[in-house]
């Protein structure tokens, strides 16, 4: 069983999905985390985001690893690039920068959704993107879409930043948001849209545990 939940940036994706994921006994995957570890990876080797080839064969090269995270200082889950721990830095505003740019590199897209099938099938899983329900798992039973408004998004990113203990900026937050939103939009290869027959939800006046108890009404409706 593959649930997918897609949605623009902080609209709720990732909180929802892997309280979902806690709640039902699923395995769970942000694949947003994927392209943010290739996008720290191409800025730790001083690579331009303009530079498709070299970064298509980072992409390919990488060894990159999810795993439930067993720190306990705010983190979902524990992304390693080669064995190393790159977790906060996914979040950097550098990496949010340039995250849009790198994820819209069709090679990139490629290799990246072959990796999120190998770990989806044969597996209860919760995934959470901005393309599973579209191009990743098309045939997923169960989809989702959440969405909020942008300035609710960027508060939402501007108070986890600094509950995380990072320097955080709404103002550039907000306009970071709009930028991405915009390439996420209108890129090429696997464009952000609402999959068909997603339920869609607007989470901008909802708690997450109120998502989260509406999202198990369908599940348990569509039974």
């Amino acid at each position: 069983m593959i649930i997918t939940i897609d949605g623009p940036s902080s609209s709720g994706k990732s909180t929802i999905g892997q309280l979902l994921a806690n709640k039902i006994g699923y395995h769970y995957l942000d694949t947003g985390c994927l392209y943010r570890a290739l996008t720290v990876a191409t800025l730790q080797r001083n690579i331009l985001v303009t530079d498709t080839h070299t970064i298509v064969k980072l992409a390919s090269d990488l060894d990159i690893t999810v795993q439930t995270s067993k720190i306990e200082d705010g983190r979902q889950y524990t992304v390693l690039i080669d064995t190393v721990d790159v977790t906060w830095e996914l979040r950097s505003s550098n990496t949010d920068t340039n995250v849009s740019l790198i994820s819209t590199i069709p090679g990139v897209r490629q290799i990246l959704t072959e990796q999120m099938r190998s770990i989806a099938y044969g597996v209860n899983i919760v995934m959470v993107g901005r393309d599973i329900g579209t191009v990743v798992i098309p045939e997923a039973p169960l989809k989702f879409y959440l969405d909020a408004s942008i300035t609710e998004r960027a508060l939402r990113r501007h108070k986890e930043n600094i509950e995380n203990g990072q320097k955080s900026n709404y103002q550039e937050i907000l306009s970071n948001i709009k930028a991405r939103d915009r390439i996420d939009t209108q890129r090429e290869s696997a464009p952000l849209r609402k999959p068909t027959n997603a339920h869609s939800i607007d989470t901008t006046s909802m708690k997450p545990m109120r998502v989260l108890n509406k999202m198990l009404r369908i599940i348990h409706d569509s039974k």
